[in-house]
């Protein structure tokens, strides 16, 4: 029998005018004025005489009371101030006098002592913006060490090999690393990287997607497909005003991913059913079944982003509708409080197995359910509302039947059931689950500073709870880079519970207070410089502005720096993050240039570039315009 969320209502107050008691004078006087006393009482002159009594009485404690102090949360800024500051002005506005109380938005409760999301800031991460400035310069140097240890051993190749100094082809032989990390380039302004990828894609990509075999359909989606799409966008608007001299013109990315993309849908026309086939061979325009014959769910539900945009730009539907097929036909597939199993069947349609977990192969189908929704501009009663409905159906399953807290210090986070909801639960938690604080939060505020979203009273208890649970998984997320001996994660963790333990498994940080919180197997220590966390710290800071987020990204930066860079040019991947010097295990990963280095430079930096409320990010970290942000052709 799985346990409750470890939260209750008494953690998020919700402040609410339409239930706040009344003060006892107010009854009083109100029960005497409309009462039957009150025909009583004004029948005779002694009444008359009491209730103009009363009357100059309260006019008397109205002009000489003092000010009432109002929290600063509700204060109303005055109009008249060009700073924007916060005044309470003393004294009384009759005109005042007589408005209704006003509907408060929900309020954040003091902080408990102990909360994992404090807000007692330690005043060493209140640095100031030029030194963060300085770190984000850093942020860019580093993938420029990154990108010229590709150039120099592997381009073309779809991934470096650092330690080799060579280069190779897991992903179908695109140069993936390339479109994976042009937007990047572009975000940070490298212009002579935007010129070498750029005019690498105009001369090779379309060549090499007309010769080059079989390819997975989500894999070169996300990332190639993706990069292409967002290279586009931020070419063809005010990004491309930067490079109008380096690498081609926006058209030559849309109209190679057209030509990609044609391909590509022959996954989903040689299927039975709405679900595509999980692998492409280009050449020829044909698919088939994975070995098995199953797909991913997070596979099949992580290409709509994609080809909806594309076809938004190309003024071709084909795209877009074969894509939003699949949620279409999974809104009625059956479900355990919104959760889905990690294979779904291209032959019948079906879920197959019970398995349930927001790590790999279940991860971006909860967070596509919710960005998808937000493309479409999150427009109630619209034909895309069942998205968000899915969303937050499957957002209070993750609560009611994986969240858990673990002993001795009471870590939130999000487990496993391997066997379905009637069996047993796991407290094992991937890296990729870190994905889950940022996708929790966008779907709390849609995009906009927490601070905005309360003075437009726009928080719901589930948003503001949901909210909560964000800020104590990515506080989870850190400590399992601060718990191991280089800073940084390991792939898989498992968490001490009252019904889970097993000794000698620590992360090699005895000044960890979650030292003996966290598990990490042998099997399990290896770092693929993933992406995840940063994501959620990168998201969390432009929704809460707490400068906890940008501390916690700096220190897993600098961990990088000082485990993983390669002198000649590049960074590598890790064997073990508990051992000091970690073993190498010599491979760069496209999503390092694509994803962690850029969420690390967005966070960093200046919350007007790539603004939430403008752009999603898909999968792979490529912005996309929200519909309405779109550039024509």
């Amino acid at each position: 029998m799985s346990s409750s969320l470890p939260y209750s209502v008494k953690d998020v107050h919700y402040d609410n005018a339409k239930f706040r008691q009344r003060s006892y004078l107010k009854v009083m006087t109100q029960n005497l004025l409309t009462g039957s006393r009150k025909r009583y009482c004004l029948s005779c002159s002694t009444g008359k005489f009491l209730v103009l009594l009363l009357i100059f009485g309260l006019a008397y404690l109205f002009l000489t009371s003092t000010p009432v102090h109002v929290p600063n949360q509700v204060a109303k800024v005055s109009e008249s101030n060009e700073k924007g500051e916060f005044k309470i002005n003393g004294g009384i506005n009759f005109k005042n006098l007589w408005r209704r109380a006003p509907r408060l938005p929900p309020r954040l409760p003091p902080d408990e002592k102990g909360s994992n999301t404090s807000y007692h800031i330690d005043p060493n991460m209140l640095v100031s913006e030029s030194l963060w400035i300085s770190r984000q310069q850093k942020v860019k140097d580093a993938f420029i060490h990154a990108w010229s240890g590709y150039k120099r051993y592997a381009m073309g190749n779809d991934e470096l090999m650092p330690l080799s100094q060579t280069g190779t082809d897991g992903l179908g032989g695109l140069g993936a690393t390339i479109v994976d990390a042009l937007d990047t380039a572009m975000i940070m302004g490298a212009s002579d990287i935007v010129s070498e990828a750029g005019s690498w894609v105009e001369k090779h990509l379309l060549d090499r997607i007309k010769e080059k075999g079989q390819v997975n359909l989500f894999e070169t989606t996300i990332r190639v497909l993706g990069g292409l799409l967002s290279a586009y966008h931020l070419r063809a608007g005010e990004y491309g005003k930067n490079f109008e001299n380096e690498g081609p013109k926006p058209a030559v990315y849309l109209e190679t991913a057209k030509d990609l993309a044609d391909r590509l849908l022959s996954a989903f026309t040689s299927s039975r059913t709405s679900i595509p086939l999980s692998d492409v061979v280009l050449q020829n325009f044909s698919a088939y079944a994975a070995p098995g014959g199953l797909s991913s769910t997070s596979e099949v539900s992580t290409l709509q982003l994609e080809f909806n945009y594309l076809s938004t730009v190309s003024g071709d539907p084909k795209y877009s509708v074969a894509a939003m097929k699949v949620l279409e036909h999974m809104k009625s597939l059956p479900k355990v409080e919104g959760l889905v199993p990690i294979y779904i069947s291209p032959d019948t349609g079906d879920f197959i197995g019970e398995t349930i977990r927001l790590g790999s192969r279940g991860d971006s189908y909860y967070e596509y359910l919710l960005k998808v929704w937000i493309q479409k501009g999150m427009r109630e009663n619209n034909n895309f509302t069942y998205l968000h409905d899915m969303y937050e159906e499957a957002m209070k399953g993750v609560k009611h039947l994986l969240v858990r807290k673990s002993v001795p210090n009471g870590l939130v986070f999000v487990g496993e059931l391997p066997y379905g909801s009637n069996a047993a639960f796991s407290p094992k938690m991937d890296h990729l689950v870190c994905f889950l604080p940022g996708t929790l939060a966008l779907g709390a505020t849609k995009g906009m500073s927490r601070d905005e979203a309360m003075r437009k009273s726009l928080l719901s208890f589930d948003d503001l709870e949901n909210l909560k649970l964000a800020e104590d998984l990515a506080k989870t997320c850190f400590e399992m880079y601060e718990v191991t001996s280089t800073g940084l994660a390991p792939e898989i963790a498992y968490f001490h519970t009252e019904e889970y333990s097993e000794q000698g498994l620590s992360g090699g940080n005895k000044k960890s207070k979650y030292i003996d919180d966290i598990i990490i197997k042998s099997l399990d220590r290896h770092s693929l410089l993933r992406p995840e966390t940063v994501e959620s710290l990168f998201v969390l800071h432009r929704i809460t502005g707490n400068p906890k987020y940008r501390a916690w990204g700096w220190q897993i930066f600098e961990a990088f720096e000082r485990h993983t860079k390669v002198s000649s040019g590049g960074y590598t991947s890790l064997d073990d993050v508990t051992s000091i010097p970690p073993r190498r295990r010599d491979k760069m990963e496209t999503f390092f240039l694509g994803e962690t280095l850029k969420y690390l430079y967005l966070l960093f930096g200046d919350s007007s570039a790539i603004p939430l409320d403008q752009y999603v990010f898909n999968s792979e970290a490529h912005p996309l315009p929200i519909e309405g942000n779109t550039p024509m052709k």
